[in-house]
């Protein structure tokens, strides 16, 4: 691809680190907004911001509430021959994790410092800074009078860090493109990602008994075929972690280290009173799936393994475990799905993308998986070729001190600009 000439790509370049002081300016009143998420329900106050940014830009823009006082943003910038020419989504969350104690920190959250070559503040990196970061870029290109014939497309959702899914609230409502790139934390690597689903496994008692039936039920001669929820939770519990196991050593994935598609039993609920046996137990269980895995297909191996484990116990074949899987809200549902995302190194945006890097930057970007999860699972699922790239280190994510360099800041403001320009003037099925 070479749409986009060398002048203009060291034009683009150059007002990119003229604008140095205009990005961190924008960054800083994103991080303003003190969108932590929980509680959540805190968004729709910077979602207005950055709904007035891109309509100053030219944007047509679609603001909704996902929840009460939670709101996504979507802007369009319509291109001049949209049939013709290939489209492309630019998506990133505006809520934020949680602070802690506010002591821990050097400064205000919620006030950008710097201290080079880091700029600090709570969402920095995870990930208000791809976020103003990718507005300075497409304002550079409309400053610049740089023409886009295919669609351009802005996402600003809410509710990654609680698994809220304002990406799926954005593709149910009908949204697409040719390809997505999601600006979340990732070092400036272009990467896919593994799954994550939780839970909940249910046992439960077709009758309830009191604690002084319990030496009824485990002696010879007691007549009474129940048994407490809590303990028979134990034979599931087993179960699960066989099938950990089993899983360690059947299943790979390039990228990642053997053994992290795991189960992980996070929490167990179980019992009404110490004067009664336990009549029902609930396990709240977190699993992780490889990029090639789909949660629907992840979920039916849980179930038909512990099904297998019930179908043993005389107790459990008559009173079989139940599920409840995913939800849309860690919040509401006390539940949430993250899908997988494979990326192919040889898809057109992918390429160009890292040509772009290599050009820019002088070095090739590293192309694998992240070890964690973003909203990009739901544009890949949706059909959109997806990949994560964007500014900022994991390990500052959520951090005390968050923080991100500066330099990454710009270096990834001019990788997007360029791209931005080269995707959205590729003609289709080039």
């Amino acid at each position: 691809m070479s749409q986009t000439s060398n002048e203009l790509i060291e034009k683009i370049s150059h007002e990119v680190t003229a604008r140095k002081d205009e990005l961190l300016h924008l960054l800083a009143d994103l991080i303003a907004f003190p969108t932590i998420s929980p509680p959540a329900r805190n968004t729709n106050e910077v979602q207005g911001f950055i709904s007035g940014y891109l309509n100053e830009l030219g944007f047509k823009t679609d603001m909704w509430e996902v929840y009460p006082g939670d709101s996504n943003v979507v802007g369009i910038l319509p291109g001049t021959s949209p049939g013709l020419y290939k489209s492309l989504i630019v998506n990133g969350h505006v809520d934020v994790a949680e602070v802690g104690n506010d002591n821990e920190w050097d400064s205000s959250p919620f006030k950008t410092w710097i201290k080079d070559p880091y700029v600090y503040g709570r969402g920095v990196a995870d990930m208000k800074g791809g976020i103003a970061a990718s507005l300075i870029a497409i304002k550079i290109l409309k400053e610049l009078g740089i023409p886009l014939h295919g669609d351009l497309q802005f996402q600003s959702v809410i509710g990654e860090e609680v698994g809220e899914a304002g990406t799926l609230a954005c593709t149910e409502r009908g949204y697409t493109a040719d390809y997505a790139v999601v600006v979340d934390t990732s070092d400036l690597h272009i990467q896919g990602q593994g799954g994550v689903i939780t839970g909940w496994i249910i046992v439960e008692s077709k009758e309830t008994y009191h604690d002084g039936i319990r030496s009824k039920m485990i002696h010879a001669g007691g007549g009474v075929q129940g048994a407490s929820a809590i303990e028979k939770m134990m034979k599931v519990i087993s179960g699960l972690q066989e099938l950990e196991r089993h899983w360690a050593v059947t299943k790979s994935y390039e990228g990642f280290a053997p053994g992290v598609n795991t189960i992980n039993p996070a929490v167990i609920e179980g019992g009404r009173h110490a004067a009664f046996i336990a009549d029902r137990c609930a396990l709240w269980i977190t699993v992780h799936f490889y990029p090639d895995e789909d949660y629907e297909e992840v979920t039916k191996e849980i179930e038909q393994h512990i099904q297998a484990v019930a179908s043993a116990d005389p107790w459990l074949k008559d009173n079989p475990p139940q599920f409840v899987w995913g939800g849309k809200s860690m919040i509401e549902d006390r539940g949430e799905i993250f899908p997988s995302l494979e990326i192919d190194p040889e898809h057109p945006g992918t390429s160009c993308l890292a040509n772009i890097y290599q050009s820019l930057l002088s070095e090739k970007t590293q192309i694998g998986m992240s070890s964690t999860v973003t909203d990009a699972g739901w544009l890949g699922r949706a059909g959109i070729p997806t990949v994560i790239f964007g500014p900022g280190k994991l390990e500052d994510a959520h951090a005390v001190n968050e923080k991100v360099e500066i330099q990454q800041l710009l270096d990834f403001t001019k990788v997007l600009a360029v791209f931005i320009a080269e995707w959205c003037n590729t003609r289709k099925g080039e």
